[in-house]
């Protein structure tokens, strides 16, 4: 059997998931060492964790790591810079994968109370609903997905998105 009939056989999403998997798998090994070493988080590090900590399968209290790394003395601009773009980055995958995969493959990775949720407040409150989720401490990545399921503009995903990212990651550098 040769490679293009199992990829032609597969389901594409079995790809992404995998390849989900495999790089969480790896980014909890490099940040697990990092912490068990006790040494000082790397811009690299915080910017791989917080990229994946915006993706819609991972829960992940970003705000805490970008709130440690502040008290850590880095640069606020380039941590505001890292921050607002690994999660735009990931928002723009979530927002992708949410193109590219059907609601009933969503509905069974998320759950389906939780898609319908989501799917009603986008339907309800457009992009409010994403400057809210993305403002506040709130799953902004399951909202991401469901947006481009239902195929909400990327352009005004994107304006919402950065907005309330924008805003939250100025309010907790003033804070922290």
């Amino acid at each position: 059997m040769c490679f293009s009939s199992i990829m032609n056989r597969t389901p594409h999403w079995l790809f992404l998931v995998g390849g989900a998997f495999v790089g969480i798998a790896l980014l909890s090994i490099l940040l697990r060492n990092a912490m068990a070493t006790g040494e000082e988080t790397t811009l690299s590090t915080f910017a791989a964790a917080h990229f994946t900590g915006y993706l819609f399968f991972v829960i992940s209290p970003v705000e805490i790591l970008y709130a440690h790394m502040l008290g850590e003395e880095h640069d606020v601009s380039t941590l505001f810079g890292l921050a607002l773009g690994t999660a735009l980055l990931a928002q723009t995958a979530d927002y992708a994968i949410g193109l590219a995969l059907s609601s009933r493959v969503i509905e069974h990775i998320i759950g389906e109370e939780n898609y319908l949720r989501n799917l009603h407040r986008i339907e309800a409150y457009g992009g409010w609903t994403i400057f809210v989720f993305c403002l506040f401490p709130l799953s902004s990545p399951i909202v991401i997905l469901v947006a481009g399921m239902i195929r909400y503009p990327l352009p005004r995903v994107l304006l919402f998105s950065s907005t309330g990212l924008a805003l939250k990651y100025s309010a907790l550098a003033l804070f922290f």
